[in-house]
This record gives structure tokens, sequence and C-alpha cells, in this order.
């Protein structure tokens, strides 16, 4: 029995899946997130691979992991995940594409209607003893600009498009297939340029991976080409949009508010201490749950130990893998 070990989160989130596979061949065990015990945890228990969640490892999980081993993240983001160090001990990483596409999708659309309902305030208004409607305002036939085209943006942009009467448009570097892309999903247009994709945008929300190149993508500058009347929705990674300048632009009115699922820092804590995005009323914020459904969190588990029995397999070729050169440092 070839044991797993799950950090705990991710464990807890689909445990009747990762309980069930010790009925196979793979044996998974709780294991804390944190790197040097998690670390300690693999080496006196001889673990040979390893699923983790949206923590940064840095250094000890990479020697404590024997080579061949496999480190999979139970979701698709995976700048927690040095793969250099990994490569160079001779650890294969994963990621689970795919699974949790229309969960994250569908987070987006209730970010937008809780922000253009006022849906958090008014609950709570409710909650609290009084009943005291705000004024809020409907999808159907407004902007959403769609940056980053990838499979969760073009879910997005179907179902706004096609289930709220959205005109969207879709936002890519890479160049598109413009009319699939309106057949298909239901895209007004695709542009590569932002300034174009969000010049009359009533939402904007952001679907771009986190990667060196991406880093505050959405800064200052960028913050200032989108209409003061429009909302920000980020259910990416927090490490594309500069929090500050978010701070900024909503509270000078620059912005008409945001709707967050993910942060910079994870727990939330304000890049900046005068700069608490926690402060500001026009700003909805949630703990990361874009994926966090019941079904997505079973995917992501199967898909993870997929990975790993491929890996054991040796059928890389058929693994979600991370970083290829691993397997290729391997061949004569």
């Amino acid at each position: 029995m070839i044991k797993v070990a799950v950090t705990a989160k991710e464990f807890d989130k689909a445990a009747k899946v990762f309980r069930r596979a010790a009925a196979e061949d793979l044996e998974c065990v709780r294991a804390p997130a944190q790197e040097d015990e998690l670390a300690a945890m693999i080496q006196v228990d001889s673990i040979r691979h390893a699923i983790v969640g949206v923590e940064r490892y840095a250094g000890p999980l990479y020697e404590a992991l024997p080579p061949g081993g496999v480190l999979a993240r139970f979701g698709v983001g995976h700048d927690g995940i040095d793969k250099q160090k990994a490569t160079a001990r001779g650890v294969i990483c994963t990621n689970t594409p795919g699974v949790l596409d229309d969960s994250v999708a569908e987070m987006t659309l209730a970010l937008l209607l809780a922000a253009s309902r006022h849906v958090a305030a008014v609950a709570a208004s409710t909650r609290s003893g009084h009943f005291a409607p705000l004024l809020g305002g409907e999808l159907a036939g407004k902007t959403l600009a769609v940056i980053g085209c990838g499979p969760i943006g073009r879910k997005v942009a179907r179902i706004a498009g096609r289930g709220f009467g959205m005109r969207v448009i879709g936002c890519d570097t890479a160049d598109a297939d413009v009319e699939r892309m309106k057949a298909d999903y239901g895209f007004a247009g695709v542009v590569k340029d932002f300034h174009v994709a969000v010049a009359v945008s009533d939402f904007v929300s952001l679907h771009i991976p986190s990667t060196p190149a991406n880093y505050h993508f959405v800064n200052r500058e960028r913050l200032a080409m989108i209409p003061a009347t429009a909302r920000l929705v980020n259910t990416a990674r927090g490490a594309v949009l500069d929090e500050s300048a978010l701070f900024d632009a909503v509270s000078q009115s620059k912005l008409a508010g945001a709707a967050l699922d993910v942060f910079e820092n994870e727990p939330y804590q304000p890049v900046s201490p005068d700069k608490d995005l926690r402060k500001l009323e026009n700003v909805l914020m949630t703990p990361h749950i874009g994926s966090s459904t019941r079904e997505a969190c079973d995917r992501m588990a199967e898909r993870a130990l997929r990975n790993i029995r491929l890996a054991q397999a040796g059928r890389a070729g058929e693994m979600d893998l991370l970083n290829p050169a691993v397997i290729r440092e391997k061949k004569p």
C-alpha cells in the first residue's frame, strides 16, 4: 500500500474519496499543511506522494519527498509550488485542471449578482432587525469584460451572455478564433487590448493565471482604464491584482466597487495597514471558496489520485504535469 500525505483542509473537503482509495492501492493520511511539519511526517512515515492546497512550499518539502514522488496540487493554481526545486529533486508536480471550472464560474456569477444587488449589506441589515431595502441593478443588458478567456473565463461568458443576457467582451493575449468564441460561448467580441475590453464595461472579471508576468497585472494604471461606475470581480488569484491600488480606486470613487474571492495574503491581511479592504462597504469579500463545492472537491481529489496512480504506472504522458522537464531529464 503506497502512502499519500493529504494536507488536512484538502483531506476534509473530500474525505470519502481519500478514504475509499485505501480499498484499492493508496493509503491517504491526513497531514499538516505547515511545510516543516509536513516534511517531517513524510520522512518519518516513508510517504511517497503528497497532495497539497494553496500554501507556499519553499524548501523542506522537496527534500522530504523521494525522487519519482508526486507533489499534487488540489486545485489549478500552482504558484505555491516551486517547480524548479521539484524538478531538481526529481519530484513530479501536477494539478487538477478542468474539474473545478463550473464551480468557479458559478461563484463568479454569484459575486456579480451579490455585488449588483447589495446582498451582503441587506442580509446583515435584515438579520440585525432592520428592514431597509437598497436599490440595486440588473445584470441583463450590462457589459462584462472577461479578462482571460481560458476554460473558466469561457464558462463565465456563456452563463453571463446566454443566461443573464449580458454583453460579454473577452480579453486574451492568445490568438482566438473569434467567430467560434461568439458561436460557442456567447462572446460579443474578443480583443487583446485591456483598455479596449474594459472601456465601456459595467463589470470586469479576472480569469488569468498567477505567473511572474501577471503579478499585479491589474495595477493602478489599468484600474484607471475601467469606468468609475464599474465593479471588479476577482476569482482568479490574489497576486494578479494590486490591492493597494484597488483600495485607493474604490475609496476615492474611481471604481464603484469590487467582489473578491482571492487575495494576495491568505488568510486575508491587508498589504498595507492603512489600506484594509474590509473597511470599504462596497468591497465584498469571501474566503477563497470559488472551488469549494462538494462536487468540485470530489473531482479534484479523484484527479489528484489519478495523477499519482499514473506516476506509479509510469504513464507520465497522461498526467497533468506542471514540470514536464522532470520526466525528460530521466531519459538517457
